[in-house]
Parts: C-alpha cells; structure tokens; sequence
C-alpha cells in the first residue's frame, strides 16, 4: 500500500512533533508484529495539539499528540501504534454505531464505555513478545473483567463508576467508538482511504496471520478467520425472521428506563420509559455427522460468534444444540469456541429441530448449520427457521458412501436458506 508523504517540521520549532521518534517507533512495531506491516504503513500522520495522546478515525488518519510523543519511550510508542491501528482492523467504529443504535447507547459517556470496551478486547493479548505495554494501557484485568472476550460483550459487564474515573482522558477517536470529532479531518478530508482500500488492507493483514498462524494471538487469529470467510448477514436474517414472526402488539418489545421516552417532556414530574425492540432468542442446531468436515464445523462455530453478535452480544439468548442422528446436550453459549460438538454418525436433523423446541423459554429463531443431506420436518415448526448450507462440489448436493445415487432432500419451503462460506445471497 502506498504511504502518503508528510512533511515535517523543524525539529528545533516549539512543541514540533518528533517525526524520527514516531516513525522509529512504527518500524518497530511493524518488525516485531509483521503481519501488522500494511496496516501500520497505511495510517497517514496528522499532528494533533487537540489528542491527549494517539487517536485514528474511521478513515485511517492517525492524529499524533507532539508532548506525548516527545515524552514516551520509543518502544511504549510501538505499542501505541498497533493498538491504534486495531481499532480500525476489529471495525471498532462500525461495531460501536450498531450496538448504539441497537442498545439505546447515546451521549459521550456511552461513547467512552465503547472506547474502554474496545481497548479491553485488544489489550488483553496484543502487547508481550517485543511490543512494550505502553503506561497507563486499559486492561480488562484493571476494571476486574475476563480476558478474550469481545468489545460487545465488555460493554454488558461494567459501567461508569469509581474503577474508570481514571480514564475520563481516554480518546482514541472515532475509530474506535464511532463519534466524529471536531479536531478531525472528516469523510472530505485529505488523505482518507477509501472503503475498498481499507477492505484490501485488511485482506493484506488477514493474509499475514493465517500465513503464520503460529506468531499471532488467538484474538487476532479469530479475526482473520473471519476475514476470509464472511460471515452470513443475520443481523438482517434474524430480525427479518423475527418481523415475519411477530403476531401480536408490542411482541419483540420491552420497555427500559435507560433511555427515557421522549413524551417525559411533556409530563413534568414524571419519568417514561421508552420501548427498546428485544432481540431474538436463537436456537442453533449443528449438523456434526460424519458427512460434515472439521472445516465446516469450524465454519459453524465462526457463525455462532455472528449470531451472537447479531443479537447484541446476548449470548444468553442463545443456545446450541449438536445433531447427527440424535440431538445431544444444549449447551448455552459461554463462548463460541467452546462450545463441544459432539457426533460423527448418520444425519436426522428432525431431533435437533424438537430438541431445539423443546427449551422454554421458546426461541423465536432456529437456525441449522448442516450440509443438507438430513430428512426435513414433515410439519413446519412454530418458530422461524434458517438454513445455513455447507457448500459441495456436486451440483444436486448428492452423497452417500453407501448408495452413490442418492438425493438428499431440499430444505423445506418454509425455511430461509442461505449458503455458508460463500457470497451467495439468502435465497
């Protein structure tokens, strides 16, 4: 990727931003992080007066405070710089306008709880092996909280209070909590990127990490998993799902005091709650019979975090039920990554499709991760149902060891289909 050219000041003018020092330091973080190289060369430098220390924005600028660089370590300085560029890789900006917009999230200390969620879930295993842990660094260890979990998440565990009153300084920009600021350049501003260049910069990273899987931390290795197989759309798969569901009035709704309704100012004296849309619980059946790879299983769990996402991070709205022949255990989701998919004989779905009925409360969504080679429910299911099929190389989707002829059914009508690791649209 080519790097846009700045043009420093003099060293010896007041307050001038140390531009050896600042690029010294990305050398060193792109030696000691290579997969990280095209992202960090990709950033353009803006000397900023207005940032307490580094921030980025949704555009790849890197605003760079002149006091903060002149008194940090170099080496500190190249943990600064992979951390700032993270927020842009995970989509810290994107992520952080969906769940606003999903949660009722407004005002600048929701923003700030984004920004500390989000520098939780890059901090607690970016720094170590030649990157310093710069001072001062959030942790989730520091506010009390689990390591390894997800921006989304970190935001349902903690809030404002005494253990974050040290971090009312803290400002990484809007690419990482998603809020633009007035000391930023702005989408028409010099020396943004455009989306398909941020896509290949990413594609570039991605392909670093998988290329040596073994010198990157699992956090990043879960991304760029997901870099290369997309996951599907079910944000608008499940609440397409749920709005064909809903029968009744209110149904999908509840009310919350977090963000008052806007009719309290005209009942003085009085506080109203206002309707915020519930997100749907989901039942996952995962098709773990012989016919199914471990790549495809790995693909299925990639899609369980995407569901989890799509649900706002609930992940107590969601459960998973492994399936080849029998239904076994539902299990809640904890993390995706530990979920045990337990199976490897022949394939009847139609079990997971009355285990995954059977929890109470009942779910609004289930979804089936399967190659399609299972006999259907002869009845449709009181629920919305997707159908998340594995890809084959055969056209009629035909296989079985024992009778080379055979057809498997198509999903029924009444479910939603859609192609996992492709970007074929729901049919």
């Amino acid at each position: 990727m080519p790097v846009t050219p700045v043009t420093p000041i003099a060293p010896d003018a007041p307050g001038a931003l140390d531009f050896g020092k600042l690029f010294a330091a990305r050398l060193h973080a792109a030696r000691v992080r290579p997969y990280l190289a095209t992202a960090l060369f990709a950033l353009h430098t803006v000397e900023s007066r207005r940032v307490p220390t580094m921030a980025v924005d949704r555009h790849w600028r890197c605003y760079v405070s002149p006091v903060f660089v002149a008194r940090t370590p170099v080496e500190e300085l190249a943990g600064v710089w992979v951390h700032e560029v993270s927020h842009l890789l995970r989509d810290h900006h994107g992520r952080s306008d969906r769940v606003a917009r999903e949660r009722g999230l407004v005002g600048p200390g929701e923003r700030l709880r984004m920004n500390i969620a989000a520098d939780c879930e890059i901090n607690d295993d970016v720094y170590g092996d030649g990157l310093a842990r710069p001072e001062g660094a959030v942790d989730p260890r520091s506010l009390g909280l689990p390591e390894g979990e997800l921006m989304e998440d970190y935001l349902r565990l903690f809030r404002l209070g005494p253990r974050t009153q040290g971090l009312v300084w803290l400002d990484c920009g809007s690419g990482a909590d998603g809020l633009e600021r007035e000391w930023e350049l702005g989408p028409e501003g010099a020396h943004g990127l455009s989306e398909q260049e941020r896509d290949a910069v990413r594609f570039r990273v991605a392909q670093g990490i998988t290329g040596r899987p073994g010198d990157a931390p699992k956090g990043w290795r879960r991304w760029a998993d997901e870099a290369f197989h997309p996951p599907q759309p079910w944000r608008e798969l499940l609440g397409a799902a749920v709005r064909s569901a809903v029968s009744g009035a209110g149904a999908g709704e509840d009310y919350t005091y977090g963000r008052p309704s806007r009719r309290s100012a005209g009942v003085p004296g009085a506080l109203l709650p206002s309707l915020r849309h519930r997100p749907p619980r989901v039942s996952v059946v995962v098709d773990t019979s012989a016919s199914v790879s471990d790549a495809e299983l790995g693909s299925a769990l990639l899609e369980v975090a995407a569901i989890s996402r799509a649900v706002g991070g609930r992940r107590d709205l969601i459960t998973v039920v492994s399936c080849d022949a029998a239904a076994r255990a539902v299990h809640p989701l904890c993390r995706a990554e530990g979920i045990p998919l337990i199976g490897g004989g022949g394939t009847d779905l139609r079990t997971g499709f009355a285990t995954a009925l059977r929890a109470r409360p009942r779910p609004d969504v289930v979804v089936i991760l399967t190659d399609g080679q299972t006999a259907w429910p002869d009845t449709r299911p009181p629920c919305r149902t997707v159908v998340g099929l594995f890809p084959r190389q055969w056209p009629d989707r035909s296989w079985d060891e024992d009778d080379p002829g055979y057809v498997p059914d198509v999903p029924p009508a009444w479910a939603r289909v859609v192609d996992i690791g492709s970007a074929a649209a729901a049919r």
